[in-house]
């Protein structure tokens, strides 16, 4: 994770052979396939971005272990292992952890009763936001913005209990640079403080809001031109990319990835 949207490193792992096991909320099993075709295109995209990957082999005990990113909060001084709010994903944490420590000379922990997934954890110019949702409990939120603020970052919790129907923060916002947040109609900008400037999302294409500012792009999914349109009209650059398979899984662009 970086505010300035600058990245050299990222870890990823494709999906496994139970892919269609994890938790999902959206119906209709993933083609695995298709999905593992579509993860390649991901990892080729972020290569082509000048980024070194670490791909992280598959753990068939993990279904959902291809969402990398519940996995930890990474800054440039330190990562942070997290605990992830479903019991079935603590597991996912090991080998991630494992990788991190060949990356960071501090990794830290969010430790029980605590609780956080990454998907619930914005890096801003301004500091992190932290989203308090099903899966990122209260506990856990203050762990973090404690391990933050010995890094020297600010951070605000944004309590999501209003937000019907958002598993994490970053399924309603995404940091797109320059002060600006894409948002969907699912969160009142008002809990962010008047401190950025919001790009609406439109309703019918609110999965949009999921995207990953890199190195000078940002990766958008795919099918959704009104989204899309507003990126360019701030000058923005669009790298579209197809994740049909992973929305299956309740899971978007940013999860795909650990990114620093």
């Amino acid at each position: 994770m970086s505010g300035s949207g600058r990245f050299t490193h990222a870890i990823v792992r494709p999906p496994g052979a139970n892919f269609a096991a994890g938790i999902t909320t959206s119906g209709g099993a993933p083609d695995l396939a298709l999905a593992l075709t579509q993860h390649a295109s991901y990892v080729a995209a972020l290569s082509s971005l000048g980024l070194t990957i670490t791909e992280l082999a598959p753990e068939l005990e993990f279904p959902d272990g291809t969402f990398v990113e519940d996995a930890a909060v990474l800054t440039p001084l330190a990562a942070i292992v997290t605990r992830p709010g479903a019991a079935s994903r603590r597991g996912e944490t090991a080998t991630v952890c494992a990788a991190l420590t060949h990356r960071f000379r501090t990794v830290l922990s969010i430790e029980a009763p605590g609780t956080v997934d990454g998907g619930d954890v914005c890096e801003t110019s301004a500091g992190f936001l932290i989203g308090l949702s099903a899966r990122t409990n209260a506990n856990g939120a203050g762990q973090l913005a404690e391990h933050l603020a010995g890094l020297g970052y600010r951070s605000i919790l944004i309590n999501m209990a209003a937000a019907a129907g958002l598993l994490h923060l970053k399924s309603a916002i995404s940091d797109l640079g320059d002060g600006r947040l894409a948002l969907s109609p699912g969160l009142d900008p008002a809990l962010f403080g008047g401190n950025y400037e919001i790009v609406p999302v439109p309703a019918e294409e609110s999965y949009s809001a999921n995207c990953v500012r890199v190195n000078g792009r940002v990766l958008v999914a795919a099918g959704f031109p009104k989204f899309r349109a507003a990126l360019e009209r701030l000058g923005l650059e669009p790298l579209v990319l197809e994740v049909s398979e992973f929305r299956k899984m309740d899971g978007g662009l940013s999860c795909l990835s650990l990114r620093s």
